[in-house]
């Protein structure tokens, strides 16, 4: 039986689900208001009832090393930050950031706004509608057509239709 309140469960990563107490979740939310790693830490330490010093075994560190991140005093290496997250079951991605704010530039999701090169040969292609009727292509092959043009070995329509041909003439795997 857990002293502090009803569990709620809380998904922290793609791979698991954790159990967080409400003391747990009420610092979550500070935590993200603060960017505070050392709140976190103490939080989801004390509700897995771990001292510092048995967190301090687990990873590999001096208890007071654990004192000094909690408190905000230190940031840990990039090796703790992982051996942290896998002991206490927190993200990694989510630790690492609040550690290191700065890497936060270097794990987020590149701009879409970079358009993929359209090859005329592809432009050409596609305009041309009565080509297109005459040989039923699909949206489906249309589809998988763009994604070779975009690799930009197809230099004309006729090589084109060339591998729609060889697509077609691939046997269906029953």
């Amino acid at each position: 039986m857990l002293i502090g309140g009803p569990i709620v469960t809380m998904s922290l990563n793609r791979n698991q689900a954790v159990f967080l107490t409400k003391s747990e979740r009420r610092a979550r939310r500070d935590v993200k208001n603060t960017n505070n790693l050392g709140e976190l830490l103490r939080a989801r330490r004390e509700g897995l009832r771990l001292t510092q010093r048995a967190l301090a075994l687990k990873v590999g560190v001096e208890a007071s090393y654990i004192a000094l991140i909690e408190g905000g005093r230190r940031k840990p290496s990039l090796k703790l930050v992982a051996k942290i997250a896998d002991t206490l079951g927190l993200d990694r991605q989510e630790l690492l950031v609040l550690a290191h704010p700065e890497a936060k530039a270097l794990i987020a999701e590149p701009k879409s706004e970079t358009q993929k090169k359209i090859a005329p040969s592809w432009q050409r292609f596609i305009k041309n509608d009565e080509l297109l009727a005459r040989y039923h292509v699909t949206d489906r092959e249309l589809r998988a057509l763009e994604n070779l043009s975009l690799l930009g070995t197809v230099r004309s329509s006729k090589e084109l239709l060339a591998i729609l041909t060889l697509i077609r003439d691939i046997p269906s795997i029953k």
